[in-house]
Formats: C-alpha cells, sequence, structure tokens
C-alpha cells in the first residue's frame, strides 16, 4: 500500500515584489529578469513567518481534504528556512493546528517536497499511519543576497501542503544526490563560538549560474524519464508535469528534450511567485487541482532539482473528485 493525495493547500504572503520593484533596489531590469529567468513578481514576507505559512497551507490542504488535525498521524515538513533551528517547521504547525501527532523537518533544499512524499510513502507501506500531513514553507527573501541580482530576482515566498492517506496512487519515484557546496550553497555562520576563528562566507544563496543550470536541465529530463519507466508510463499518458519553478529556460530547454510529452503537460507558475524552493511544486500542485486541471485516473509528475545537489521525480495518480 502507498497512498493518495486527500487534499492541497498553499498560501503566499500578502506583498508583491514587481521586476520593476527590484529595478530601484539593484541593477536589473524587467527585461533581463523576464528573459533570464521568466519572473516577473513575486511575493516576499513582510510580516509572515515561515510557521505562519506553513500553517495555513496546511489548515488550507486539511480543510480540502476533509480531515481534522486531530486525525494526523504523522506531520513532514521540507523546508531549509524554518524560523528556529529547533523547534522545526514540522513541530510549530503542529502545535498551532493542535495536533498530536509525530513530526520531523527534511533539509533537501528545493526538491525536498518530492523527497518528503517518498518518505511518507514508507510509513504508509509499513501501516503505522493512515493520515499524513507534509508541508513545506519557504521564507526565502531571508536567505538572499539584495545586492547580487543574479539570485535576489529568482526567489520569492510562500508555502504548499498536501493530506494523505492510505491508496495505490503513489506509483513510483527516482531520488539522487550529488553531494558538493561547490555550485549551490548556503553558509551558515554557526559563529557564537569564542574558539571557532574559521571566517565563512555570507549567509546568503551562493549559486554558480551556468553550472546550475546544466545540472538542473540534465537532472530533469533524467529523473523524468527513468521514473516513467519505473511505473510503466509513457509520457503521452501524463496529465500534467509539474517542475520545480526555479527558472523557465531550465524548464523550457527540458521540455524540448522530452518531445515524449506534449509541452503543454508542462505547468508554471514562475511568472507569478518565482523559485520558492520545496515549497515550488505543493503550490502550482494546489493552484492546479483548485482550477479543476485534474480529474481522478490523471497521471501526475513532479520533478524538482536544487542544492545538495539533489534531484527528484515522483509520479502520482490523481484520485480526488
Amino acid at each position: 500500500m502507498s497512498f493518495q493525495i486527500l487534499g492541497t493547500g498553499s498560501f503566499l504572503p500578502e506583498k508583491v515584489i514587481t521586476n520593476e520593484d527590484l529595478s530601484h533596489m539593484v541593477d536589473t531590469s524587467d527585461e533581463w529578469i523576464t528573459k533570464r529567468v521568466g519572473v516577473r513578481e513575486r511575493r516576499v514576507c513582510t510580516w509572515e513567518s515561515n510557521t505562519y505559512m506553513g500553517v495555513q497551507a496546511a489548515k488550507r490542504a486539511l480543510e480540502n481534504a476533509g480531515t481534522a488535525p486531530e486525525e494526523l498521524d504523522l506531520i513532514i515538513a521540507a523546508t531549509i528556512s524554518a524560523d528556529t533551528i529547533t523547534p522545526g517547521l514540522a513541530g510549530m504547525v503542529q502545535n498551532r493546528l493542535g495536533a498530536k501527532c509525530p513530526c520531523f523537518d527534511m533539509n533537501v533544499a528545493c526538491p525536498g517536497f518530492v523527497y518528503a512524499l517518498d518518505v511518507a510513502a514508507g510509513f504508509f507501506a509499513r501501516g503505522t499511519v493512515k493520515r499524513v500531513l507534509v508541508v513545506s514553507s519557504e521564507r526565502m527573501s531571508g536567505l538572499l543576497d539584495w545586492t547580487d541580482r543574479s539570485t535576489c530576482c529568482i526567489f520569492g515566498d510562500g508555502a504548499g501542503a498536501a493530506v494523505l492517506g492510505p491508496g495505490d496512487a503513489y506509483l513510483a519515484s527516482v531520488l539522487h544526490t550529488q553531494g558538493g557546496d561547490d555550485i549551490i550553497s548556503i553558509p551558515t555562520a554557526w559563529d557564537n563560538s569564542p574558539f571557532y576563528k574559521n571566517s565563512r562566507e555570507k549567509n546568503a544563496v551562493h549559486m554558480l549560474g551556468q553550472e546550475t543550470y546544466k545540472f538542473a536541465v540534465n537532472a530533469m529530463v533524467n529523473d523524468i524519464r527513468a521514473v516513467l519507466d519505473k511505473a510503466g508510463l509513457t509520457g503521452s499518458e501524463l496529465r500534467a508535469v509539474i517542475p520545480h519553478q526555479a527558472n523557465y529556460r531550465i524548464i523550457n530547454e527540458a521540455r524540448r528534450r522530452l518531445p515524449e510529452i506534449d509541452p503543454d503537460r508542462f505547468f508554471m507558475n514562475i511568472q507569478r511567485v518565482g523559485n520558492t524552493s520545496a515549497a515550488s511544486e505543493p503550490i502550482l500542485l494546489d493552484e492546479l487541482a483548485r482550477a479543476g486541471a485534474f480529474v481522478p485516473g490523471d497521471y501526475i509528475l513532479l520533478s524538482a532539482f536544487g542544492g545538495g545537489l539533489s534531484s527528484a521525480a515522483s509520479v502520482l495518480r490523481w484520485t480526488k473528485a
């Protein structure tokens, strides 16, 4: 037994930052950002915490699933930007919801939500859970160097969540990690110790653009083909591909290399929300589900890549009416 998705939810903070707004903060322009990344605007937190966003997305997913917090047997959170080292996001969401179940955080950067689904599948396979909440919330605006135009224009804040129940709709997954901090990293100072003298870089996102692009395209193409093969499906059978919303050019190049999948099956909201790291896939999944994009029996593929370097893909069959 694996699981099925019972409900989804998402949340975006109130403040919208357009490319025009950014052009007054850093040497960039709407044309430069749109052409290179595909983002036109993004949401950023002004008063909303990571926990607040995660709770709001979780509440909406629970309501959509017709599930009470007391029914949850497990909460898994995927985030790199929790408000505190401990308690983690999952524990704070549990507290705010009034749930009583075990919970823990996962840090796999952008593929975190897809990794968390696979971890949840293991609990269902052992028969130890009946209701699981997977929530991803990212306040990336707090991890950016807002003087670096190569990174500050890419990211946004937001949260997404899904409630899972017993079923056979989780068909296959592939997970990969190519360890190292040479291409993508977010250093942490940990500088309270008077004995530690090692200097650290600024606590902000560092990315090598070209290397990230190459890794992301190759990982996405390879993972999608591998997970389809594992699920016994062809690209033409997919209703939707929900890719990590990192960069329009990455997604466009990947779908060009995957002619077996209709290009229109690749969905995007990057132009409105930017790259919300691990929250990227559940936010888009929720938007599409609430728009009525899926019917029971549809095959949906999730694909993500990011820091680690890590990547993942999974195939689900939609069951919610």
